[in-house]
C-alpha cells in the first residue's frame, strides 16, 4: 500500500533513501578527505627526503670550491656533473656564483630565493620554487673566503625537480585509495542489503495494515508482528493502541445507537397510541386527557433525547479553560432553587468562597444539573438536598463536589449500577436512567473520579473529586496522563 503525498506537497525521500544517503554519503566524503591528506602527506614525505638530499649535496659540492688567493679552484669532476644531470626529467641543477648571483659554474638559469636578506655564512637553506616550468626544491649554502682585507662571498645552489616525487605521490595514493574504494563499494553492499533487510518489517507492517482497508472498523484485528526490531515493535502497539480506540469508539457509537432506538420506541409507541385514542375520543374530557398524556409523554421523550445528546457531548473532543467551580456550584443552585421551593425540598451550598479548576465548564453544569436532578426527583417532599464544594481534606490536590439529600436512598445492592446506562431504581416517571451515566463521563473526561455512597439514617451523597488547578502546566500534566490511560 503506497500512500499518495499530500496535494501541493512535494514527496520527500523514502526512509530507505534517507538511510543510504546519511550512511553512504559520509564514507565518500572521507574517502575524498583521506585521498586529498594522503597526497598531502605523501608529498610533505618526500620533500623532507629532498630536502636531506640536497642539503647533503650542497655541502659537498662547497667543498669541491676550494679558495686559491683572490680566486676559486673548482674541482668537480666531468663524471660527477654527468651524474647529476643524467636524467633529464629529474635533473639536479647547481649553479655556483660568486659574488651571490653573479654566475661561476653550473646552470645559469637557476630560480633565485624569495628572501632579500643574505643567509648566514655556512646555514644551508632549502626553498620551493618553479623551473622550466616545474616545481623544484633548491637548496642553498653561501660561504666566506678570500683574504682579511678583501673579503668575498661564494653562493652554491642545487635545484631538484618534484616531477618525479608528485608521480610517486599519485602512486600510492592511487594505491591505497582503490583497496578502500573496493573495501567501500563492498561495505555500500552490505550496509544497502542489511537497511533492506532491516525495512522489511515495516513492509510487512506496511502490508498488514493495507489488508484491513476492507474490512469494517470494528472487526480490525490487532497487528502482530513476531520478528521486528524493537522500534517497529512500539509502532505496531501504537498502532494497535489506535486500532483499539478505534474499535472502542465504534462499539460505544453502536451501543448508542442501540440504546436509542431501545428507549426512543417505548415512549415513541405510546404517543402513537395516545394519538389515535384521542382522535377517536369524542368527549372533551377524555379528549383533554388524552392529550394530556400525549403532552406528558412527549415531555419524557424530550428529556430522554436532551439527556442522550448530552451523553453524545462528553465523549466528543473538549476545550479546558480555568475557572471557579464553586462559583458554578452556587450558579447552579440559585438556577435550582424555584423548582426545589416549588417540590417542597430544602436546597442549600455550603463550601469554599472560590475553588479553582481547569476544565469544559459548560460539561461540568450539566453534571451538576444532572446530580441535582436526580436529588430533587427522588429525595421527595420535604427533603434537604445539600451542595458543597471544597478542597480535600484528606487528599491534597483534589476539589471534591458533592451533592447529598436526605431522602429514601438506595439498597446497598443497588450502588453498583447506578452509572450503568438506561438503569432505574424507581419507577417514579420522568427519569430516564442517563443522569449519572452523564456525570461519570463528564467527571472522567477532566481526569476525576465519581462514587455515590449512602447516608445515615438516610439518603445518598454523590462525591466528585478532580485535580484541582493549583498550577495550570501541572494539572494539564496530570489530565493528559489520566486521559491516556482511560
Amino acid at each position: 500500500m503506497t500512500t499518495p503525498p499530500a496535494a501541493g506537497r512535494a514527496p520527500g525521500l523514502s526512509l530507505k533513501r534517507l538511510l543510504l544517503l546519511w550512511l553512504l554519503l559520509p564514507q565518500v566524503l572521507l574517502w575524498l578527505v583521506g585521498g586529498a591528506l594522503a597526497y598531502r602527506i605523501a608529498l610533505s614525505y618526500a620533500e623532507n627526503t629532498i630536502d636531506q638530499s640536497l642539503t647533503q649535496t650542497v655541502l659537498s659540492l662547497s667543498r669541491q670550491v676550494k679558495p686559491m688567493g683572490s680566486g676559486l679552484l673548482v674541482d668537480f669532476p666531468r663524471a660527477a656533473q654527468d651524474i647529476l644531470e643524467q636524467d633529464p626529467s629529474d635533473r639536479v641543477r647547481y649553479m655556483v656564483s660568486s659574488p651571490p648571483g653573479q654566475f661561476v659554474l653550473g646552470n645559469r638559469s637557476m630560480p633565485p630565493p624569495p628572501w632579500t636578506d643574505p643567509p648566514p655564512a655556512g646555514e644551508t637553506r632549502v626553498y620551493s620554487a618553479e623551473l622550466d616550468g616545474q616545481p623544484v626544491r633548491v637548496a642553498l649554502l653561501e660561504v666566506n673566503y678570500g683574504e682579511a682585507g678583501a673579503p668575498q662571498r661564494l653562493r652554491v645552489q642545487i635545484a631538484k625537480s618534484m616531477t618525479v616525487q608528485h608521480r610517486i605521490a599519485r602512486e600510492l595514493v592511487a594505491d591505497m585509495l582503490l583497496p578502500l574504494l573496493l573495501t567501500g563499494s563492498l561495505l555500500g553492499v552490505l550496509i544497502t542489503a542489511g537497511i533492506t533487510r532491516g525495512l522489511r518489517p515495516l513492509k510487512k507492517l506496511e502490508a498488514s495494515l493495507g489488508d484491513r482497508t476492507g474490512r469494517t472498523l470494528s472487526a480490525l484485528a490487532p497487528i502482530e508482528l513476531t520478528e521486528a526490531p524493537l522500534e517497529v515493535h512500539s509502532l505496531a502497539g501504537a498502532v494497535n493502541q489506535l486500532l483499539a480506540a478505534v474499535q472502542r469508539s465504534v462499539r460505544q457509537e453502536k451501543r448508542f445507537l442501540s440504546d436509542a432506538a431501545h428507549q426512543l420506541r417505548t415512549p415513541l409507541a405510546g404517543l402513537i397510541g395516545q394519538t389515535e385514542l384521542a382522535l377517536r375520543e369524542t368527549d372533551p374530557a377524555a379528549l383533554r386527557e388524552r392529550l394530556q398524556k400525549v403532552h406528558a409523554g412527549a415531555l419524557r421523550s424530550a428529556h430522554l433525547v436532551h439527556q442522550m445528546l448530552s451523553l453524545a457531548r462528553t465523549e466528543a473532543d473538549i476545550s479546558f479553560a480555568p475557572f471557579d467551580a464553586a462559583a458554578l456550584v452556587r450558579e447552579v443552585a440559585r438556577e435550582s432553587t424555584p423548582r426545589a421551593i416549588a417540590q417542597g425540598i430544602d436546597l442549600g451550598f455550603e463550601g469554599a468562597e472560590t475553588l479553582p479548576l481547569l476544565g469544559e465548564k459548560l460539561l461540568l453544569r450539566e453534571a451538576l444539573i444532572n446530580l441535582i436532578d436526580n436529588a430533587l426527583h427522588y429525595a421527595g417532599r420535604g427533603a434537604t438536598v445539600t451542595l458543597r464544594a471544597d478542597a480535600s481534606r484528606t487528599e491534597p490536590g483534589l476539589a471534591v463536589i458533592e451533592v447529598e439529600d436526605n431522602g429514601p436512598g438506595l439498597a446497598a445492592d443497588e450502588l453498583a449500577h447506578v452509572f450503568e446506562r438506561f438503569w432505574r431504581a424507581s419507577e417514579v416517571p420522568g427519569g430516564c436512567g442517563l443522569g449519572l451515566a452523564i456525570v461519570e463521563g463528564i467527571v472522567q473526561r477532566h481526569g476525576g473520579t465519581v462514587a455515590v455512597a449512602p447516608v445515615v439514617p438516610h439518603g445518598l451523597l454523590v462525591r466528585i473529586q478532580l485535580p484541582a488547578a493549583t498550577g495550570p502546566a501541572d494539572f494539564g500534566q496530570r489530565l493528559s496522563g489520566d486521559l491516556a490511560s482511560m
